[in-house]
């Protein structure tokens, strides 16, 4: 059976404010395309999931206009003023067999309660996850693959961080190099793209209002129900405006390692 994904899509993206005024961080676009549809995209690519399920709360009308519109938005129409029908006029360039379900997770939730909400439309015991604002080149079947191995209640993917400064290979007194914001080589953090057994929220309370990182994966840990899938490969988060110009920066020349 395959698999859903849900994704994080309902916080308010305070760090890149002048952005997120006047919609929701998944729906800032990289190459004129929502982050959001380059994340499912990276699910459909590398894992072949075709059914997702979106977690909205701040601005989250933003994004159903987005998919309720999503057939008009790519193909000629003629609209109907009278009765309101619209006719597509031509042949969509790209079908997309993908189903997104659009839940309201609250306003003000922390990411923990939003899943533990959106649950009701996982449909088997399994799932995937991942936060609405990271990019990765991950093997989502090897993750998946890792997952079942552990027979733990999640497994989370560890990736490299990508440096806050420029890195320099220097030569004497000469730069033979320069590499902005590297990925480093050494420690492990948080990547998202998480697999989850949906009993693993039977660790948070149903009307407990708490963070997916704090409340259930400290937890899960603490019992030994927390696995890691390593990925080594290209991770980058856009948590500033600075990595959305970075991202933006890399589709526009051709090197973008998570849609290839």
């Amino acid at each position: 059976m395959q698999l859903e994904a849900m994704i994080l899509c309902g916080g308010y993206g305070t760090r890149m404010r002048e952005e997120t005024e006047i919609r929701p961080k998944p729906m800032v676009e990289i190459g004129g395309i929502p982050m959001v549809s380059h994340i499912m995209d990276v699910y459909n690519r590398r894992g072949n999931v075709k059914n997702f399920v979106l977690c909205l709360g701040y601005k989250g009308d933003v994004i159903r206009d987005y998919f309720h519109e999503y057939r008009v938005r790519s193909v000629d129409t003629c609209v109907d003023l009278g009765s309101g029908d619209i006719v597509e006029l031509e042949e969509h360039a790209k079908s997309v067999d993908w189903r997104v379900t659009l839940a309201e997770t609250g306003v003000d939730s922390l990411t923990g309660r939003r899943i533990k909400i959106a649950l009701k439309y996982i449909s088997g015991n399994r799932f995937l996850a991942t936060y609405g604002d990271g990019l990765a080149d991950i093997d989502i079947e090897a993750l998946v693959e890792q997952h079942i191995k552990s027979s733990k209640l999640a497994t989370v993917t560890a990736v490299h961080p990508s440096s806050r400064f420029g890195e320099l290979k220097v030569d004497g007194n000469i730069v033979s190099s320069f590499e902005e914001k590297p990925q480093v080589q050494d420690g492990w953090i948080n990547g998202g793209f998480f697999v989850f057994e949906k009993e693993a929220f039977d660790h948070i309370e149903q009307d407990e209002n708490v963070a997916l990182e704090d409340g259930l994966l400290k937890r899960l840990a603490e019992i030994g129900e927390l696995a890691v899938y390593h990925h080594n490969g290209f991770w980058q988060c856009m948590d500033t405006t600075r990595e959305m110009q970075l991202l933006n920066k890399m589709w526009a020349e051709g090197n973008a390692p998570w849609a290839t």
